[in-house]
């Protein structure tokens, strides 16, 4: 089932992967994106993990299209950006705007602007599969 647009809102945290371990240093996928692990542990979801990221996405960067094992739940804090979701048209997000992209739902964004997109990512996803995979 496709969800309206207004639910299936872009998700920029793209690569956490593995167990429980202490957050690594902040990573860097090319591109103008830095994703920064902040903290991860069990959920009260069985087989499931909450993991929260702190995202930034540089002027003119893309996250790339890609999908979750589980629910993404974000909140904008600094700068704006373009929500792509496949098959709908291009949507922004500001400072202060929060979003939810459901499992499996292909996404991406885009930071069009001139300056750094800056969020928090709170994910609950299936703890024995990537926090992100690649889409199509």
């Amino acid at each position: 089932m496709r969800l309206p647009v207004s639910v299936c809102l872009p998700g920029l945290a793209l690569a956490l992967a593995g167990c429980a371990a202490p957050p690594p240093a902040p990573a860097s996928a090319g591109g103008g994106i830095v994703r920064t692990p902040v903290h991860r542990a069990p959920s009260s979801f069985a087989g499931a993990d909450a993991v929260v990221m702190r995202v930034e996405l540089a002027a003119g960067a893309r996250a790339g299209r890609h999908t979750h094992a589980g629910d993404e739940i974000g909140y904008v804090l600094e700068g704006e950006g373009q929500l792509l979701v496949d098959g709908a048209p291009p949507r922004l997000l500001r400072a202060g705007d929060a979003f939810v992209v459901p499992a499996g739902v292909v996404h991406d964004a885009h930071n069009p602007g001139g300056g750094t997109m800056r969020l928090v990512g709170v994910f609950v996803v299936d703890k024995d599969k990537p926090l992100a995979t690649p889409a199509q």
